[in-house]
Parts: C-alpha cells; sequence; structure tokens
C-alpha cells in the first residue's frame, strides 16, 4: 500500500505541478495586464517554485559531450560497454584518453541515479579514460532476473574491472567503500591481473563505528526486523519490475530531506527570492541541483538489508567476519593497491574515521600505499561535488592515480 499511496500522491502532485506551471506562465505573459501590478512577480514566483518543487522527475542524463585536454575542446561520446541485470558500464571516450589512467567510478546504490556524479565525471574527464557504473531502478528491473545483494554487487564490480582490463584505478563515492574494498581484497588474495592499481574511498562507510552520525544511529537503534516490516514495499504491477521486494528511493529521499530540512527550506526561499528579483541564472542553479537531487531509484530489497545488517549493525568488515560468497574477505591480501581514503571535515553521513579504518585494516600494505586526505570545511556531498572537489581534492586523487603508476 506504501508504493500505491506514493504513486498516487505522485499523479496528484504532477497535475497540479502543471497548473502551477501554466499560471506561472499566463501571470509572467507581457500580454496579461494583471502582471503589471506589483504582487505579480511574487505570486508568479511562488507558483514556479511550487511547480518545481511538485513536478515528477526521471532518470537524468549525464549531459557531458566535450572537455578540455591540453588547452584543446575535444569530443566526449557516452556509451554502454556493458550490461547486466541490475546495472551497466558507461565509458566515456574521447581523443585524449588513448594513453590516459583507466578510471572505474563507482556511483552509489542508495536511492540517486549515477548522474549524481556527474560534476566528478567531468572533473576527472580531461586526465583521465574515465568509466562508470550505472546501476538500474529496481524497480524496472522484472523478476525473472533474479536476486541482488552485496556478493552479486561485488561480483559485478570485479566482472567490470576484467571488461576494462589491468592496470586500472578505482574511485568509490560513499557506499560503494565497502564494496569496492571486499573487491579489491578478493582480487588481490587470488593476484588477479585486473585488481586494481588504486583504490580511492570518499565518505565511505568502512568502520561506522567510528564518530557515528545520524545516519548511523538510525541504523544501530532499531532491530533488523523493523527495517523489514517498515521499510520495504513491493513494486506495483504497472512497472517491469512488478512484485519485487525493494527499498523505495522516495523513502531515501525523505530521510536525507528530514536531516537537513532547514537548509531545503532556505534553499528554495532564496530560489524564490531570485525569481521575485529577476534573477533566473542564481534560480536556475538550485534548480538544477534539485533535479538531480530529487531523482530517485529504488533498491532491491535484499541489498539494501543485507547492507544494513553487515555494514552498520554487525560491522563485519572492520572485525574481520565479512564473507562474499561464503568465504571471509581479508584486507590482509592488500599488498600492491594503493589506497585512498578521503573524509569531510563536516561530512553528516559518513563521520570522520569511517572511511580512514581502511587504511589500518590493510595491515599488509606498506605504508607508502596509504594515504588520507582531511577535506576542510567540506560536508558529505562536497567532496566529490563543487568547487573544493575541483580545486583541492581531485587534484590529490589524480597524483596519488599518477604516484601508483597512473
Amino acid at each position: 500500500m506504501l508504493y500505491h499511496a506514493f504513486d498516487m500522491q505522485k499523479s496528484w502532485l504532477a497535475g497540479a505541478s502543471a497548473l502551477a506551471t501554466a499560471g506561472a506562465q499566463v501571470m509572467q505573459h507581457p500580454a496579461n495586464p494583471l502582471g503589471y501590478f506589483s504582487g505579480s512577480p511574487m505570486f508568479a514566483s511562488a507558483l514556479e517554485v511550487f511547480a518545481h518543487a511538485s513536478a515528477p522527475r526521471g532518470k537524468p542524463g549525464f549531459d557531458l559531450y566535450e572537455t578540455e585536454v591540453d588547452g584543446e575542446t575535444v569530443r566526449v561520446t557516452e556509451k554502454i560497454e556493458a550490461r547486466k541485470p541490475f546495472g551497466q558500464l558507461k565509458h566515456f571516450r574521447h581523443e585524449g584518453a588513448k594513453d590516459a589512467p583507466k578510471l572505474l567510478i563507482v556511483a552509489p546504490m542508495s536511492g540517486h541515479y549515477a548522474t549524481l556524479l556527474r560534476g566528478t565525471v567531468e572533473r576527472m574527464l580531461p586526465r583521465h579514460d574515465v568509466w562508470i557504473t550505472d546501476w538500474r531502478d529496481a524497480r524496472n528491473v522484472p523478476l525473472e532476473a533474479g536476486k541482488f545483494d552485496l556478493d552479486d554487487y561485488i561480483d559485478y564490480l570485479i566482472g567490470w574491472l576484467e571488461h576494462i582490463g589491468p592496470g586500472a584505478h578505482v574511485l568509490a563515492v560513499c557506499q560503494p567503500s565497502v564494496p569496492c574494498y571486499a573487491a579489491a581484497a578478493v582480487m588481490a588474495a587470488e593476484k588477479h591481473k585486473c585488481r586494481p592499481r588504486t583504490l580511492t574511498m570518499m565518505g565511505g562507510p568502512i568502520d561506522t563505528r567510528k564518530a557515528p552520525t545520524a545516519v548511523n544511529q538510525h541504523a544501530t537503534t532499531r532491530p533488523y526486523a523493523w527495517f523489514q516490516e517498515n521499510v520495504i514495499a513491493t513494486v506495483p504491477a504497472w512497472y517491469p519490475g512488478a512484485g519485487r521486494r525493494v527499498y523505495p528511493g522516495f523513502l531515501q529521499l525523505a530521510g536525507f530531506m528530514s536531516m537537513n530540512l532547514g537548509n531545503h527550506m532556505m534553499s528554495h526561499w532564496e530560489m524564490f527570492k531570485h525569481l521575485v528579483e529577476g534573477d533566473g541564472e542564481s534560480a536556475d542553479k538550485t534548480k538544477d541541483f534539485y533535479d538531480e537531487y530529487r531523482a530517485v531509484c529504488d533498491m532491491t530489497a535484499e541489498f539494501y538489508l543485507q547492507t544494513v545488517d553487515a555494514v552498520f549493525q554487525r560491522h563485519l568488515l572492520p572485525r574481520g567476519e565479512f564473507e562474499h560468497r561464503g568465504k571471509i574477505v581479508d584486507p590482509n591480501a592488500i599488498e600492491d593497491i594503493g589506497l585512498l581514503a578521503i573524509e569531510g571535515e563536516r561530512d553528516d553521513i559518513s563521520g570522520i574515521g569511517q572511511t580512514k579504518a581502511a587504511l589500518t585494516l590493510a595491515k599488509a600494505l606498506p605504508a607508502g600505499k596509504k594515504r588520507y586526505l582531511m577535506a576542510r570545511g567540506v560536508g558529505h556531498y562536497g567532496i566529490f561535488n563543487g568547487r573544493k572537489w575541483r580545486e583541492e581534492i581531485a587534484p590529490v586523487v589524480e597524483e596519488w592515480i599518477r604516484a601508483n603508476g597512473g
């Protein structure tokens, strides 16, 4: 019933959004005499803010068509190189990438699409041959495709690294730090020729016992059964994945919005003021952010529940009890993969020390193959997007890749 109620509400809001958009356009039309009254810009702006906030959103595109290499603008083409039921491997090709280090960016499967990392991809394109994991919305995967859990996630990563070939580097943003670390350990133990040369983990929950945040406390103060009973829903009949049990993206979004509700309200208030003042450019920046932020997708129930249990409740990886296909994942197998842990000083999702723990766990890895960066004044999303990412964090990642055979 939860999913059905949400879809009904979404339909109502879509209609209200369309009416509000039409109303704003009428009020702003130069032929409308009412538009010249003093209160008209304020009324039209309010309609526009409401229309944008309530509009339905689908999967965004990366829309990265060019980049600059050595001062020259080159064309970028986006191609799907490998497909699996629950995700695909995208490759951003451009002329300057022929001899550049191969970089696999692993996007989080946490309710948002891979396009949330558009700024991450854009910044790394000029000097790297960039690939990214593009996870599918679980509600669109038919039941006959089977399940998808943490074991499958790790298998996908290993398979995609095999597709890319030897010598690749991996950049894991937030949630995938755990499966990426596990994949690196599994491949290292097997002396796999396609094991990554470096693994950069950004704001990842390697050991959530360190500086617990509100997200961690939410996962630990409730029993496992609570999550099974309260946040898992069945995909309705009108979607391709009808009958699949999922953790809906709209619930994930509601949780993140509620964590910083005051900031989100202020952002919309600022957008309203910009529209009243006729500053469309500033208002569009806020719109662009929320177009991406509110575009959400579902996760399979088994992946979500296993992550809650293994990562947030039982802390299996730092305790040496994390398994992949029934075998213990041993961080000590990592002997030649350069590890870079990056944390944000103001991260309210992954607390300070949670990602750094990955360096401590890899006891067999020489100190010269480990590096830690504390990004001052940076929150969770600022680690991989925005000015500080582009100017302060990305150069460290690039230097680390070069220093380890990139």
